[in-house]
């Protein structure tokens, strides 16, 4: 079996990596937190985002606060099961090499 075969291709943009490691810390966070943390731009991060919800990694859930629309995104079991195994294939690769 190739060392490569855990990598996740749904993790290999900077934007995906960043949005599923705060969500890995946090049980939640909202659009603008992710905006903010990882630098992007609306359009960036809302692509990002739909396509993590379309393999099942994240979970979206849209309300209001008051009237304004709030988006906030946790990561689903599944996701937290993925994401540990391309760690983990990350580190076994560092360390092989």
């Amino acid at each position: 079996m190739s060392i490569i075969n855990n990598i996740n291709k749904a993790f290999d943009h900077r934007i995906r990596l960043g949005i599923m490691s705060i969500l890995m810390v946090n049980d939640y966070a909202d659009f603008n937190m992710l905006k903010e943390l990882l630098g992007a731009t609306d359009g960036n991060l809302a692509s990002h985002t739909k396509a993590l919800e379309k393999v099942a990694y994240i979970k979206i859930e849209k309300q209001f606060i008051g009237k304004k629309p709030n988006t906030r995104y946790a990561v689903t079991p599944l996701g937290k099961a993925e994401f540990r195994k391309h760690i983990d294939a990350l580190e076994k690769l560092i360390q092989k090499h």
